[in-house]
């Protein structure tokens, strides 16, 4: 006997207003873009459409079809076991953050490749940079210290016309650096984003993807396979995501005036005590902390900058709010 149906939300209400992926995914435009996803998607219980979100491989070709449908991307792939990011939520990321500099620029989100990004961990799949260059024609760099995933992200930009001179990628050499190494000297950025890696361990990583992949299948699974993917240094490091973003926050005072905003993804709120901590030690100028969600996920964005009143006003008429020419 089939569950009773019930009709499921036309819209993604907790995802950012100018999010593409607020609605249900159009399987049938999906695949008319990508037919490769094609033997992926299936009916489920509720007889809806849909892929299993267990299997690494579907869940990596939908992602493939989102990207050619919505940013145009003409190649996208990534290496085995590499992380595979969910859209969606990474779409949100570049919207709120967008939306943060659009308050700070008398309420316009500025655009264009004279915004510069710096993505911390960009990663094989290079997701971010793909789509803030995509919505607001941003310049980024992407920042990572796994040789493999530059040699990826590399390949995509090299593959896709729309994306050269777009963004450039540097590889950091020194993993306990986060900064120094990737911004040069007398480098200006506007913003910086980071997914930083969220377990303290190999073995927490493990345990949360058993539990998630339990719950996607409804079974006791014991063999920890990612169903989106993700190496070690893509998933934890020592400390995990707080110590990561604390990290993040002693190192920025090196750049408070070659960086506006400073951000990073915080998964868990309980980290935020420990985060908001260390931004009181490094005796930042302001501090603002974006909720966002997805379906039952809750996150959080917490930036911060150094810049004083003046210095914020200074940077925005200079970078961003050209003067209007009158043509006669």
């Amino acid at each position: 006997m089939l569950p009773i149906k019930k009709d499921p939300p036309k819209e993604k209400t907790r995802l950012h207003p100018q999010n593409r992926h607020r609605e249900r995914y159009d399987f049938k435009l999906l695949i008319a873009r990508c037919p490769e996803l094609a033997p992926f998607v299936q009916l489920n219980i509720y007889n809806d459409e849909s892929i299993d979100f267990a299997n690494p491989e579907a869940v990596k070709m939908l992602n493939t079809a989102l990207l050619k449908q919505y940013y145009d991307l003409q190649y996208w792939d990534i290496p085995p076991g590499y992380l595979c990011p969910p859209i969606p939520g990474r779409a949100d990321y570049i919207h709120y953050v967008a939306e943060l500099l659009g308050r700070f620029n008398y309420g316009k989100v500025p655009t264009g490749d004279k915004v510069s990004c710096l993505d911390i961990g960009v990663g094989a799949n290079c997701i971010y940079p793909i789509i803030g260059h995509h919505e607001y024609g941003w310049h980024f760099i992407g920042s990572d210290i796994d040789p493999v995933a530059i040699e990826s992200a590399n390949k995509i930009i090299a593959s896709n016309p729309s994306l050269k001179g777009a963004i450039e990628c540097r590889l950091q050499t020194n993993p306990a650096d986060i900064f120094y190494g990737v911004i040069n000297k007398e480098e200006i950025i506007d913003l910086v984003v980071c997914n930083p890696p969220f377990h303290a361990s190999l073995e927490d990583s493990q345990a949360e993807t058993l539990r998630k992949l339990s719950n996607l299948t409804q079974e006791k699974v014991t063999t920890p396979i990612q169903n989106f993917g993700g190496q070690g240094v893509e998933l934890w490091c020592d400390g995990g995501e707080e110590k990561f973003v604390r990290a993040m926050v002693r190192q920025s005072r090196q750049f408070m005036t070659s960086v506006f905003w400073f951000s990073a993804l915080v998964a868990k709120k309980s980290h935020l005590q420990g985060i908001y901590e260390e931004l009181r030690k490094a005796k930042v100028e302001d501090v603002k902390t974006i909720p966002m969600g997805q379906g039952n996920k809750s996150s959080r964005i917490v930036a911060w900058t150094f810049l004083t009143k003046g210095e914020q006003k200074e940077w925005r008429n200079g970078r961003w709010h050209l003067p209007v020419v009158v043509r006669k």
